[in-house]
């Protein structure tokens, strides 16, 4: 299946934090994690699950990522061998040479729902795909997600996750006074984690200009074609430097828990993967 990454957004919240070299802020999803960025942490766990195909709504600063795929180094990711005096360098492993990457330009100021309207010429002819907000990283079964999907006979499904910072739900009364504090967990709170799989009917239910998590989603909800698959293992939205922090240390102790590549097997092959994409096209 195709992967529509949204890769569009200025990520306000962390700028100051993800300045390059030149003091110009980075895109959001190019914001480094150990050698590589956010954006090419979420890629490889979708390759892990057979998906190689994506298509990167481009935004602000959306050259910096042209750059980056386009002057793309996977020495420095991966083992190499060198040899004839630096003449010849023969790669032990590879991250990308199996990927196809789109890279769009889908609007300066666009909102997700707009994002994912301009990129719909690149997805015909799918009956399932994935997507993704391009700030969060997960160790969840991929497969979980579409199964979920199909399994419901849902449009649209989400992985849904509890909240990774301390947040405070109050309820008050009427005369505006505070009736209860509770903390996320305790409210027992879950929150779209931004990992999405769609059938190509999700875009019968968009309208120009609109983003997509309300009005599209609330006409799926009312006819009851939006699934959650809520997931209680690792997910971690990188919105703020303290997050980031948090993920560079998981990193530095590795393998991180996103890093699924690292640890296991595929819980679907690709061969697996193509004969469900066979089955839910005919």
């Amino acid at each position: 299946m195709k992967v529509v990454l949204f890769c569009g957004g200025q990520g306000l919240r962390m700028r100051g934090a993800a300045a390059s070299g030149n003091g110009a802020d980075l895109p959001k999803p190019m914001v480094p994690l150990g050698n590589r960025p956010i954006l090419w942490h979420l890629m490889k766990y979708y390759a892990h699950f057979g998906h190689t195909e994506f298509i990167l709504c481009l935004g602000y600063k959306g050259a910096t990522i042209k750059e980056f795929f386009a002057g793309y180094q996977e020495w420095i990711s991966n083992d190499f061998v060198l040899s004839g005096g630096g003449a010849r360098l023969e790669l032990l492993n590879r991250d990308m040479d199996d990927w196809r990457i789109t890279l769009l330009d889908t609007g300066q100021d666009a909102n997700i729902g707009e994002r994912l309207m301009a990129v719909r010429p690149f997805l015909e002819g799918e009956a399932m795909f994935l997507a993704n907000y391009s700030d969060g990283l997960t160790d969840c079964p991929l497969p979980a997600i579409t199964d979920r999907l199909i399994d419901t006979g849902a449009v649209a499904a989400c992985m849904v996750s509890r909240p990774n910072i301390s947040l405070h739900m109050v309820n008050h009364d009427k005369a505006g006074l505070v009736t209860d504090v509770l903390d996320a967990e305790q409210a027992n709170a879950w929150i779209n984690a931004g990992f999405f799989a769609f059938r190509q009917e999700i875009f019968d239910y968009m309208r120009p200009g609109e983003e997509l998590v309300l009005e599209p989603f609330q006409r799926l909800i009312a006819e009851r074609r939006l699934a959650a698959y809520p997931y209680e293992g690792f997910w971690r939205c990188c919105d703020t430097f303290k997050d980031l922090q948090t993920l560079e240390s998981l990193l530095a102790r590795g393998p991180a828990p996103w890093e699924v590549w690292r640890r296991a097997a595929p819980a679907r092959s690709v061969a697996e993967t193509m004969t469900l994409r066979h089955a839910v096209t005919v």
